[in-house]
């Protein structure tokens, strides 16, 4: 199975749905990306996937990548300066722990959304929205196409 078709159009919308949500009340900046396999450091991976996909150009530097290598079984949640300054240590891991909890039920979609909306939470109260404020970067899910 193609990564691009291991969440359904519907599971796809609940996704960017809770992107856009969290998004809604802060300056933040969020994205999910997903591959197929990790053949290094989760963290690492993502680090480079966070550069390619220029989430460390965000104004404040508040974007949180979200993301999952789908055959490899691993996942991290990576958070840009801006956010890491603010929130408590453990609050990543926090994250991570309640999106295991779906995880392993299977319920991929529900624990990407409840972990997105978590981390908007935070977002929302340390960046909170201001009327000047864009959308910097895109909502949809991106893959390993061309990273």
């Amino acid at each position: 199975m193609s990564v691009e078709n291991f969440f359904s159009k519907e599971e796809k919308k609940q996704i960017t749905d809770a992107i856009a949500e969290a998004e809604l009340n802060t300056s933040g900046e969020i994205r999910l990306h997903m591959e197929a396999h990790c053949k290094i450091d989760v963290l690492d991976r993502a680090a480079y996937i966070f550069e390619k996909l220029k989430m460390h150009e965000t104004a404040q530097r508040n974007g949180v990548l979200f993301y999952l290598a789908v055959h490899d079984h691993k996942f991290a949640i990576l958070g840009d300066g801006g956010i890491n300054h603010v929130v408590p240590a453990n609050f990543w891991d926090e994250i991570k722990e309640t999106m295991l909890g779906f995880f392993k039920e299977g319920k991929f979609t529900d624990g990407l959304s409840k972990g997105i909306l978590m981390a908007g939470e935070q977002l929302k109260a340390n960046f909170p929205y201001h009327h000047e404020d864009v959308n910097e970067l895109s909502d949809e899910i991106s893959f390993d196409k061309n990273l």
